[in-house]
């Protein structure tokens, strides 16, 4: 059985039985009762809670001719309660808000960093918590010059956003993801198919 099929059939592996909304406040929480069909052919009833927060999209910013990309820096609070310092170094990113992709993806680059990109490139799509988060999130890369900083960037005020633009040598940033120093998931995941995809791998140490 191919993947794609084994994907169709499991939409007819499911009976939705019970929804219930836990949260309605920053984003959707909802507890879901159903029954799961097995693969030796039993329906088991389960039990999970999900969160809807909408689809997102990131994108990694980068100059071949100079090798460097730019990254941001920001508080995320669910990092600090778990015993970060809270300060992640990331890939631009957002949520859609019912935008297309490319143009939510070019417009939240803009106010992150400043740097504004017209040609954007999709290179793949991923569910980066599938156990609990519904989110499925765009994945894109575009090559920025320097005279392409139209604005300072930092991010939207009223939304509580602080973020620091960081343009740093592609060398230095995959090697963060070895010290730790880059912990985010979503810019691993683009910094890694920077290196194999955009950069030639000479001197990067991962």
């Amino acid at each position: 059985m191919s993947l794609m099929t084994l994907e169709t059939a499991t939409k007819e592996r499911v009976r939705i039985k019970q929804v219930e909304t836990l949260s309605d406040d920053w984003y959707v929480l909802k507890k879901t009762t159903f029954e799961l069909l097995r693969r030796d052919g039993s329906w088991q009833q389960q039990s999970r809670e999900t969160y809807d927060r909408g689809n997102g999209a990131t994108i990694l910013l980068y100059n071949l001719e100079q090798r460097t990309v730019v990254l941001t820096r920001q508080f995320r609070f669910p990092a600090y309660v778990n015993g970060h310092s809270g300060m992640l170094i990331e890939a631009a990113a957002g949520l859609l808000d019912q935008a297309s992709p490319e143009d939510r993806i070019r417009a939240e680059a803009e106010e992150e960093t400043g740097y504004r990109v017209s040609h954007v490139r999709k290179v793949f799509e991923a569910f980066m918590s599938p156990g609990s988060v519904t989110e499925r999130l765009h994945f894109f890369v575009a090559e920025y010059r320097s005279g392409s900083r139209a604005a300072p960037g930092g991010g939207n005020r009223e939304e509580g956003e602080d973020i620091e633009v960081l343009e740093v040598s592609f060398d230095e940033a995959i090697n963060a993801i070895g010290s730790g120093e880059i912990q985010d998931g979503k810019t691993i995941m683009l910094l890694q198919y920077a290196l194999i995809h955009l950069f030639q791998a000479q001197g990067a140490r991962t």
